[in-house]
């Protein structure tokens, strides 16, 4: 069972990453599948009750390469996280199957209270459906879900649900509705399209500029008009002379 995860994880390597030119390359050089090894040893303390022994497994993983898992999370088949560096995943985080991340991503929790006892058991951090991807420097906060094969865009900030299959890009993140469904479901580096992804929030500082150009311009036309009205009205009074007196 860990030799047949093991492949997959390498295959999954080898479809996702263009760089990767043989298998024992990834053993040996990619830390993401170093990570990935070390946290199936810690969740498995960490199920089992060896929580100490979880965590110090955690820490050397982290301390060789450069990523944190927590113990507890939950991580499903062919995890890809490529680059890695400065990946952070917490503890209740579950992520499905066929999922990659990209380096600097966090999957963070909020917790309205720092009580380490009231939190026992609480949900606080992100579930990733299947087939997710998640852009480098971007932050999934919260106990929220990302739907399956979402897209999340590089350096956004998820605090909301995604729904399936769309990608959510910005600060904070908005969804974007993909021009075709089926081409969803396809593998995107940095879960960014190669035809490229509008943003949200420029959409609509575009659009709020352009209803100010329109405004400005009736305003131009409103005082187009109110002149000449001004002027008619002047030419139509009637000229008064004063008599000098003889």
């Amino acid at each position: 069972m860990v030799f047949k995860r093991l492949r997959e994880d390498i295959a999954a390597y080898k479809e996702r990453d263009p760089a990767a030119k043989s298998s024992l390359e990834i053993i040996l050089c990619y830390p993401g599948l170093h990570a990935t090894v070390y946290h199936r040893m810690s969740h498995w303390l960490w199920e089992n009750g060896f929580h100490l022994s979880g965590r110090v497994v955690s820490h050397f993983g982290r301390l060789f390469t450069g990523i944190e898992i927590h113990p507890g999370a939950e991580i499903g088949r062919r995890f890809v996280i490529d680059h890695g560096t400065g990946v952070v995943i917490g503890e209740t985080a579950v992520i499905g199957d066929d999922v990659t991340l990209y380096h600097d991503v966090t999957l963070g929790g909020t917790a309205p209270s720092v009580d380490s006892a009231a939190q026992v058991g609480r949900k606080r951090h992100p579930t990733l459906e299947d087939g997710v991807i998640v852009g480098s420097g971007a932050q999934i906060l919260g106990p929220i879900v990302v739907g399956a094969h979402a897209r999340v865009g590089a350096n956004s900030v998820v605090t909301k649900d995604v729904p399936s299959s769309v990608t959510a890009v910005g600060v904070p993140a908005k969804v974007v509705m993909p021009r075709d469904r089926e081409k969803s479901r396809e593998f995107q580096a940095y879960g960014t399209p190669s035809d490229g992804c509008p943003d949200p929030v420029l959409q609509t500082i575009e659009a709020l500029r352009q209803q100010v150009a329109t405004l400005a311009e009736r305003v131009e036309e409103l005082e187009s008009e109110r002149a000449a009205i001004v002027a008619d009205g002047d030419s139509n009074k009637p000229t008064t002379r004063r008599k000098r007196a003889g």
